[in-house]
């Protein structure tokens, strides 16, 4: 059984790394049938640091510490209830209490 897993968690890494190493060949594809540098093209995500505040950039669209903070507070502000959450939120609860009872039952 041990041998087994360790084959399969061996295969899992061997997969990821040739995933990641394809997603880089795809990216270097990419660049090599434009046959150019485009200053147009953007990465995906770019950090730009400041001397006051850390901004980024995030598919071309701009974000900063202030949205990130008001975003947050209209959240605080809505206070949104979500019904499965509560309900998940609660079985674990139950399931952690009940085990904690049965376990200081079996020790005691």
């Amino acid at each position: 059984m041990k041998i087994f897993m360790l084959k399969c968690i061996g295969t899992a890494g061997i997969m990821f790394l040739i995933v990641l190493a394809g997603m880089q060949l795809a990216n270097e594809g990419i660049h090599k049938m434009k046959g150019y540098e485009d200053i147009n093209f953007q990465k995906a995500i770019s950090l730009d640091e400041n001397e006051k505040q850390l901004g980024a950039t995030f598919l071309g669209n701009e974000i900063s510490s202030h949205h990130i903070d008001e975003k947050k507070r209209k959240l605080e502000e809505m206070s949104a209830f979500n019904f499965f959450s509560k309900m998940g939120k609660s079985i674990s609860d139950g399931i952690a209490n009940s085990l904690e009872k049965i376990i200081n039952a079996i020790t005691e």
